[in-house]
């Protein structure tokens, strides 16, 4: 069964082309990835120092088509070959959830075939499948993305159990909203990290929120306001505006970058070596955006040698969203015997979307 993937839920475009065939026959799942092409809209939202909805729907309507072609052509297929789309339904932005969607719909039908919706965080949390050392049902998933932290227990396709989210920022905003206060790019994750690398650890105490809460949920805007402080102190008694104008300042700003990175890598692996010993859970995903922080898989290679437990990452190229993550999720969907949220005529995007409400009955 080869299946068309269409990713817009955000500020990439990705259509891929997967086959079920390696995965039905046990075969390692990367084999059945066809053809992909992925467009990143980074460049053109950098200048509003974020995503810009309506920039981001537009967008999609000019990329999609080109990368439908890209993605057939990398293949070798025809349109006849398909034998169903599959789009992500949400969560998202509205405006840019729509494009994905009618397109696929409109394709799906000309086509005759069937569409299925997809959760958008459903794709991530299953694209460690696709890495070279599977993980093995029941995991613990830590999906960590621009607007989502959560820790999900995952005992199958389409069963998942909410064990602890963010309260507030989630981690991936936490990240670019701090890299702003320090005068870095957008997007801020990549370069707070790549600062993080020069910085000294330990030169600041900042909090740690929610570390010793006693559950499985995290809060991130208290660090947040505890960098901004510290920003702002140093630029008072040095006489100097926030972005970095010297040596010193520039040494300041790496050593507060390395205290925050440590500051939320200490509290996601901490809550992450919690689920699996309350769950008793062996194996660990790695999901998300943040998911190709090296800073992060490190502690985490750390945590579960050392607990005898294993983790698993998808390769860093489907780390962010994409095309691959979708169609991936909406074969397991269809080989499951179950569509999830196989979808009519309208234009029913979701938001908006729990992904436990999204489970397999």
């Amino acid at each position: 069964m080869i299946v068309l993937g269409i990713e817009t839920s955000c500020d990439e475009t990705g259509v891929a082309l997967y086959n079920t065939a390696p995965w039905e026959e046990g075969k390692p799942a990367f084999l059945g990835i066809l053809g992909q092409g992925l467009h990143s809209q980074i460049d053109m939202h950098r200048d509003y120092g974020g995503v810009v909805p309506e920039l981001a729907s537009r967008d999609h309507i000019r990329r999609i088509l080109p990368l439908l072609d890209q993605s057939m052509d990398q293949s070798g297929l025809k349109m006849s070959d398909i034998d169903a789309v599959a789009f992500t339904q949400g969560p998202g932005l509205a405006g840019a959830l729509l494009v994905g969607s009618a397109f696929a719909k409109a394709l799906a039908q000309s086509l005759d075939l069937p569409s299925i919706g997809v959760h958008h965080l459903e794709g991530h949390l299953l694209s460690p499948l696709l890495g070279d050392s599977a993980p093995q049902f029941p995991f613990i998933a830590l999906l960590v993305s621009g607007g989502h932290t959560q820790l999900m227990k995952v005992s199958g396709i389409g069963q998942y159990e909410l064990l602890g989210e963010t309260l507030d920022d989630a981690a991936g905003e936490a990240f670019d909203k701090t890299a702003k206060l320090l005068g870095l790019d957008y997007p801020g994750g990549a370069a707070i990290s790549k600062l993080a690398e020069k910085g000294r650890p330990g030169i600041f105490d900042l909090p740690k929120p929610m570390l010793h809460s006693g559950d499985l949920d995290f809060s991130f805007s208290g660090l947040k306001t505890a960098v901004l402080n510290q920003a702002k102190k140093y630029a008072e008694k040095n006489h100097v505006v926030i972005d970095p104008v010297n040596a010193e300042t520039v040494q300041f700003h790496a050593d507060l970058a390395r205290s925050f990175v440590d500051a939320i890598v200490a509290v996601l692996v901490s809550k992450s070596e919690k689920a699996l010993k309350q769950t008793g859970c062996k194996h660990l995903v790695l999901a998300g955006g943040v998911g190709a922080n090296l800073q992060l898989r490190s502690s985490l290679n750390a945590m579960t040698l050392k607990n005898g437990f294993a983790v698993h990452y998808p390769p860093f190229e489907l780390c962010t969203d994409n095309g691959v993550m979708i169609a991936f999720a909406g074969a397991l969907r269809l080989l499951a015997k179950n569509n999830g949220s196989t979808t009519s005529g309208a234009f029913d995007i979701k938001p908006r979307w729990d992904l436990a409400s999204n489970n397999l009955m």
